[in-house]
């Protein structure tokens, strides 16, 4: 079961810096993510009149992609524990015209109304839950029989070598890293497939299926140091940084990216799980 000071701390990130970094840098990460949102939204039906979900909707990118797929016939729904980035989702759905609603809630515990979904999606929003198989369970409990779960989760550290760069090479210089922990809550925390596949299953879903996914993403390379300096364990800890290490910390993390650099732009593989599976 998950402790309180579990659920406590991601509420306090997702409220706090973090989701606020995901608001100011929404655009650009909007746009680095295109490819996964379009692989994920894919199976939506035009004219199906469905109800979605979309789990960690952020500030709402993947939530309007749905409803703009599936037109006036459906609605979306997007929840998520940031309050920030559903003030922004809230803002942008408003100005898209596109049939979405936000919700400011933790799809752990929230009394979603039963079976009042037909899919359940969501992009990299599902690994934060403190006790995932409460969660899935309930998710589970909002969704019609027969309805469907499809969402993208990360794979494993030495799949994704662009996300642990800075970590890696800021190291030496911030010994206060967060440490990425196997099974547990984090942008790593669905690495293991059995592991996802035994949370599903225990949360009485079915026709689970975990492949992987190899995405093609880029980025401007003028946004690289700023990416790196508010996103993922540097991010959480460069704030508390002096100057000097600051500088220190950019100098040699940037070096560290070369790799990526393709002329004006950051290329790199985003290497997932696409999971699907039915209520």
């Amino acid at each position: 079961m998950a402790s309180a000071p579990q659920a406590d701390e991601q509420s306090t990130r997702w409220n706090g810096p973090s989701g606020h970094a995901w608001v100011q840098w929404q655009e650009l990460l909007d746009q680095v993510m295109k490819p996964l949102e379009e692989l994920l939204v894919r199976p939506v039906v035009a004219g199906s009149g469905a109800r979605i979900l979309d789990v960690g909707c952020g500030a709402g990118a993947t939530t309007i992609a749905a409803a703009r797929r599936m037109g006036a016939s459906g609605r979306c729904t997007g929840v998520d524990i940031s309050e920030p980035m559903i003030a922004a989702a809230k803002a942008r759905g408003a100005e898209s015209g596109a049939r979405v609603d936000f919700l400011l809630a933790d799809a752990q515990t929230h009394d979603f109304e039963p079976a009042s979904f037909d899919l359940i999606l969501s992009r990299f929003g599902v690994m934060f839950f403190p006790d995932p198989v409460a969660a899935f369970t309930n998710l589970r409990s909002a969704t019609r029989a027969g309805g469907a779960l499809r969402f993208l989760a990360w794979r494993g550290t030495q799949d994704n070598p662009f996300m642990t760069t800075a970590e890696r090479a800021a190291a030496p210089l911030l010994p206060n890293l967060p440490p990425r922990v196997a099974n547990q809550p984090g942008q790593f925390g669905f690495a293991d497939p059995e592991f996802v596949r035994g949370v599903l299953d225990k949360s009485g879903w079915a026709d689970i299926s975990v492949r992987p996914a190899d995405v093609r993403c880029a980025m401007p390379e003028e946004s690289l140091v700023g990416y790196f300096t508010q996103f993922g364990p540097v991010g959480q800890v460069l704030p508390e940084a002096d100057d000097s290490t600051r500088a220190k910390v950019i100098e040699v993390v940037r070096a560290a990216f070369e790799p990526f650099v393709d002329g004006d732009q950051v290329r790199y593989t985003s290497a997932c799980w696409m999971v699907d599976a039915r209520a």
